[in-house]
């Protein structure tokens, strides 16, 4: 095993209350963390929250939560200051990342999507703070870099996904030689059973009608893809320390079982619970503590059987391609991330279809080799040469598809 991120042994005993920072509080885990500050008001305190465009959606959600407001985006900054909306609490030319460093803080939410998150997560690992880390592109694009800096700052990284929370559940203070092996699920979102020939001609609407999932759009295009289970392969093996071939992933359509370990022994242990993203989230802020939650048990005999199944390569071709990307390393997972989340935006904004999502990553990593990551500008600058790669390929098949309707 290689060193891992995440700490097996409990994490320390913080005194209350937590002095919590959300990033990305527009986003579905930052509307779930204020969530979680109001039901937990005596032992969460809301300290400060970051934005990159939609500060009066920010605004809305807050309702008179005292807290400092960080709008990362500089024209919305501007505007956010010119409609006196945060007053004081909104702060001056500070993204992010900044937001991190200045701040009194114990617990950093990180819902920030994509590769943006990459550097507030930096910034808290090399202050010691806890991490609870919903952002998996920070581990897919500068896994190495994360595990350096909370080495060196003493920092708790725990996971937000319900899928590593699950694990992190199963293995709370075991010894880590006990971890054999790491079983992901997913739910295959709403094109496992589809022919594949429909494939070709699915609508934005259907690609965004998860059935098991409420979740912003770009992690709703992943889960249809299967990319997000494979970021998650990424994300497991720099936050447990396994090999890829100890990362096993299953299609799991009811979404009750988040995730399965099994130990060297030959013992399987699961972690069940209504797909509810509370429950993970408090169980990071917390550092595995079990505060009450009004959360919904199962009922096991209403659930009836539950069903397991290989994920189709064919069906799902952003699997493989994230495990390649993970096992060749170096900048092969930052250039995957990146041409992922430039496809994907194609793909929102009508400029691609669904089944080219797949084929515009493939393109990407072909076209680049994979090289070493030494700092964060290198990992920026591999991110930045891939997206040119990436957009240059989008508007080709743009193009292509263009002339193919006007004939």
């Amino acid at each position: 095993m290689r060193s891992a991120l995440y700490p097996f042994r409990r994490p320390r005993q913080l005194p209350e209350p937590l002095r919590v920072v959300v990033l990305g509080a527009t986003g579905s885990i930052g509307g779930q963390a204020l969530d979680l500050v109001r039901r937990f008001p005596a032992r969460l305190e809301l300290v400060a929250v970051s934005v990159h465009r939609r500060w009066q959606e920010l605004a809305s959600r807050l309702r008179g939560l005292p807290t400092l407001v960080a709008v990362d985006d500089p024209a919305a900054r501007d505007a956010a200051a010119a409609a006196g909306c945060f007053g004081a609490r909104l702060l001056p030319a500070t993204d992010s990342a900044a937001l991190v460093e200045a701040v009194a803080a114990d617990v950093v939410v990180n819902g920030i999507v994509g590769a943006a998150g990459l550097s507030p997560t930096l910034a808290a690992a090399r202050r010691g703070l806890r991490l609870a880390l919903a952002n998996k592109e920070s581990l897919v694009v500068g896994g190495d870099l994360v595990q350096a800096a909370a080495g060196a700052g003493g920092a708790e990284v725990l996971p937000v996904d319900s899928e590593h929370s699950a694990v992190a559940q199963c293995l709370c203070g075991r010894a880590r030689e006990e971890l054999q092996r790491v079983i992901l699920t997913a739910s295959g979102g709403p094109f496992r059973e589809l022919p594949l020939a429909r494939l070709q001609t699915v609508t934005l609407a259907e690609v965004l009608a998860h059935p098991t999932w409420q979740m912003g759009p770009k992690i709703t295009v992943d889960s249809a893809t299967l990319m997000n289970k494979g970021l998650e392969v990424i994300e497991a093996h720099h936050l447990f320390g396994l090999g890829y071939e100890d990362i096993d992933v299953v299609i799991h359509p009811g979404s009750w079982v988040h995730s399965l370990v099994q130990l060297r022994d030959g013992a399987l242990l699961a972690q069940l619970g209504a797909p509810d993203m509370h429950l993970p989230l408090l169980y990071a802020i917390t550092g595995e503590q079990r505060w009450p939650l009004a959360a919904s048990a199962l009922d096991l005999l209403q659930l009836g059987n539950l069903h397991f199944h290989a994920p189709d390569t064919e069906r799902f071709p952003c699997l493989d391609l994230a495990r390649q990307a993970g096992r060749t390393g170096g900048t092969a997972p930052i250039m995957l991330n990146a041409a992922n989340e430039v496809a994907v935006a194609a793909l929102l904004r009508g400029d691609l279809r669904y089944i080219d999502v797949a084929a515009i990553i493939a393109g990407t990593l072909e076209r680049l080799p994979a090289g070493p990551v030494a700092d964060l500008s290198a990992a920026m600058a591999a991110d930045a040469e891939a997206r040119r790669t990436a957009v240059g390929l989008v508007k080709r098949r743009s193009r292509d598809s263009a002339r193919r309707g006007s004939c």
